[in-house]
């Protein structure tokens, strides 16, 4: 059989994976198969309840509408105190989270035992929920605007430092030792050298998490640390979901016009 008889007889067939790739591949989508059903299979869930679940969620969307607009008059200021705690916790973040990731980063840290110290603050603040912080600082403070501030902050922290230490660790190492070879000390290297090199991902990663912060900070008033999340608990305890329509719609305007200017923001930065 000549070669070109061979290859129209035997035609060889390009496959992505190898056979033990494949295998792999297919031994880890039965995994995560058989873990969704073993973590279902270990919940307490009343599935009789999902039974008739459309037509409570039907009756509750009849019951928002038409919303209670009077009420609008009634929010404006939990929204806009929801605003300031997110912008306050935000700024108060940046002036922590900034001296946390040079701790945090490897080519900055004075040692081993101040990296640990600064990777375990980042860790401790991002596993914890800004909700959990805001239970710990209304112990603190009592109820109001400023437990859902250092709430705000104390969650924020970990998401800032990490992404600024993994940008600290980034930059070019060839600045750094020209400043060096100038004699000028560790604070003037890190002022001259690092810090301009990182301020558009410390700005840019500011302005993003103060988004995010917008959006949390609308369930704080849950745990009374102020903010229209007092609001809207408030009426959903009085099932009145004419006015709950209300608190949504603004929350959500509120949340479209903070994407806006955060786009923006880092698009100019970026």
């Amino acid at each position: 059989m000549t070669p070109e008889e061979h290859a129209r007889k035997y035609p060889e067939v390009w496959k992505r994976f190898t056979p033990r790739e494949t295998l792999i591949r297919y031994s880890w989508y039965l995994g995560i198969v058989f873990i969704a059903v073993w973590s279902l299979s270990n919940l307490d869930i009343t599935w009789v309840y999902f039974l008739d679940a459309h037509e409570q969620a039907a009756d509750l969307l009849v019951r928002m509408v038409p919303p209670y607009w009077e009420f609008f008059a009634e929010i404006i200021d939990p929204l806009v105190e929801t605003v300031h705690i997110a912008t306050l916790g935000t700024a108060a973040t940046f002036f922590i989270a900034l001296p946390i990731a040079f701790l945090a980063a490897r080519n900055t840290t004075p040692n081993a035992v101040t990296w640990f110290i600064g990777r375990f603050i980042l860790v401790a603040s991002r596993s914890v929920n800004t909700v959990v912080w805001g239970l710990f600082f209304v112990a603190i403070f009592g109820p109001g605007p400023m437990a859902g501030v250092w709430s705000v902050t104390a969650r924020s922290i970990g998401f800032v430092g990490k992404l600024v230490a993994e940008a600290i660790e980034e930059i070019d190492e060839g600045t750094v030792e020209a400043i060096e070879a100038t004699g000028a000390s560790r604070l003037q290297v890190l002022l001259v050298a690092v810090l301009p090199q990182v301020l558009p991902v410390v700005f840019g990663t500011i302005i993003y998490r103060w988004d995010i912060n917008i959006r949390e900070s609308t369930v704080l008033g849950f745990v009374g640390a102020g903010g229209i999340g007092i609001v809207l608990y408030s009426s959903i305890n009085l099932f009145a979901w004419d006015e709950v329509a209300v608190i949504l719609v603004a929350i959500f305007g509120v949340v479209l016009v903070s994407e806006f200017i955060s786009a923006s923001v880092r698009s100019r930065i970026t």
